[in-house]
């Protein structure tokens, strides 16, 4: 066989296989099937990564759970506070003597 038969034959090959064949060595089903399959689990990843129940949705939610234990605590010290205000009130209040009968003290 003669390097220009090889060449002839080798140009016959190429020329009858389609460009999936060529480049990636696969049918043009299998081809379309393996780039469907592709394109479903990038769109599957998206989904995971910037959807509704996704990874950043769960960061903002943990992030806004530290800012309501953060205001909880805060509310819990205000309302110390204010019960021991209440408290200190109250006690005073519970000094003066009721009036009785309509007598004055």
């Amino acid at each position: 066989m003669t390097p220009e038969e090889h060449e002839q034959i080798l140009y016959d090959e190429q020329h009858y296989q389609s460009f999936s064949e060529r480049r990636f060595g696969l049918s043009t089903p299998k081809f379309l099937v393996a780039c469907g399959f592709v394109l479903a689990i990038l769109f599957y990843l998206g989904v995971l990564i910037f959807g509704n129940n996704s990874l950043s949705v769960l960061f903002q939610l943990e992030e806004y759970q530290s800012f309501l234990s953060d205001d909880i605590e805060n509310l819990k010290t205000q309302n110390a506070a204010l019960q021991k205000q209440y408290f200190e009130l109250k006690e005073l209040d519970s000094d003066t003597v009721p009036i009785e009968n309509g007598a004055t003290p």
